[in-house]
């Protein structure tokens, strides 16, 4: 296990609200333990008989351009008719099945509420994610190959 895929299952472990997470194999060993009060946790790592204790960095948020008062009622009013549709899990978004295929949805594409708009892959399972929504992509939102959170939106719909 890599440590992308480490930090992977600690923010999947932090989002799914449990406690702690045991995980073993033959080569190693993982235990995730989360606040219960929002203090930081202690993660223990043991590649087999030896033991490494680190604590969990909060996460740092992104410094975010501040627009103009205007610029954001106005695009506020512009996606308002829209629908948006989320990220259902924690992984790495995909816009293609696999590097040599082409993209699922462009701007401008038709979806049915069973299209297949992107693939999530978390911990090596690649999870195709339908639109559940009828009508026309107007933007997307997410980057190939990013990282992205539970309930993030990914694409907005015009459904009309």
């Amino acid at each position: 296990m890599d440590s992308k895929e480490l930090l992977n299952l600690i923010r999947f472990v932090a989002k799914a609200g449990v406690s702690e997470v045991k995980y073993k194999t033959k080569d190693f060993e993982i235990n995730i333990k989360t606040p219960l009060a929002g203090s930081e946790a202690p993660i223990s790592f043991a590649p087999q008989p030896v033991a490494y204790q680190a604590p969990i960095a909060a996460p740092v948020a992104a410094a975010t351009p501040v627009a103009s008062p205007e610029a954001a009622a106005s695009s506020s009013e512009d996606e308002s008719k829209y629908v948006t549709i989320k990220s259902p899990m924690i992984g790495t978004f995909y816009r293609k099945p696999s590097p040599d295929k082409d993209v699922f949805v462009n701007v401008g594409s038709e979806i049915k509420n069973d299209s297949v708009v992107c693939v999530i892959e978390a911990m090596k399972l690649f999870n195709q994610i339908e639109a559940e929504v009828s009508g026309k992509i107007v933007k997307i939102l997410v980057d190939d190959s990013s990282p992205v959170e539970y309930d993030q939106p990914l694409f907005l719909v015009d459904p009309s």
